[in-house]
C-alpha cells in the first residue's frame, strides 16, 4: 500500500436529536472532531492498512454551527505523507437541515450550495 497524496475519504452521516447540547438544537464542536478521527481512520486503513493514531491538530476553525437534524458530509484528504506521519485536510459540510413546522414537524431541506461548518488539519502517525 502506498499513501499517495490526494487520497480522499467521504462520509455523511445524519446527526441524531440525543446530541443537540445547547439552545436551538446545536452541537458541541467535539462532534465535528469526532467524525474527522473516523475519517482519519479510514483513511489510514485505505493508504496503509492501518487504523493509525491520531497525533494532534495544527487547525481547527469552527465556521458555521451545526444542529440536530443535519445531514453532515465529512471529508478527509491526504495532503502530506511522511515515513510515519500522514497529514489531512478535514472538512464537515451540512448538506441538509431539518426545517420543521407545526404541520410538517419532520420536514427538512437538501442546502444547495452546503454549508461549510468545520474545517481542520492535523497529522496521524502510522506504524512504519
Amino acid at each position: 500500500m502506498t499513501a499517495t497524496v490526494g487520497t480522499r475519504v467521504v462520509h455523511k452521516r445524519y446527526v441524531p436529536y440525543a446530541h443537540a447540547h445547547y439552545a436551538g438544537n446545536l452541537v458541541d464542536g467535539a462532534y465535528s472532531l469526532g467524525l474527522f478521527g473516523d475519517v482519519a481512520t479510514e483513511l489510514c486503513i485505505v493508504t496503509d492498512g492501518d487504523e493509525g493514531l491520531f497525533a494532534s491538530y495544527s487547525d481547527v476553525q469552527f465556521k458555521a454551527p451545526v444542529r440536530a437534524g443535519d445531514v453532515l458530509e465529512v471529508t478527509a484528504e491526504l495532503v502530506r505523507a511522511g515515513t510515519r506521519s500522514r497529514v489531512m485536510d478535514f472538512a464537515v459540510h451540512v448538506v441538509a437541515r431539518g426545517a420543521a413546522t407545526d404541520a410538517q414537524p419532520g420536514r427538512a431541506e437538501v442546502l444547495d450550495p452546503p454549508l461549510l461548518a468545520t474545517t481542520a488539519t492535523g497529522t496521524v502517525v502510522v506504524p512504519s
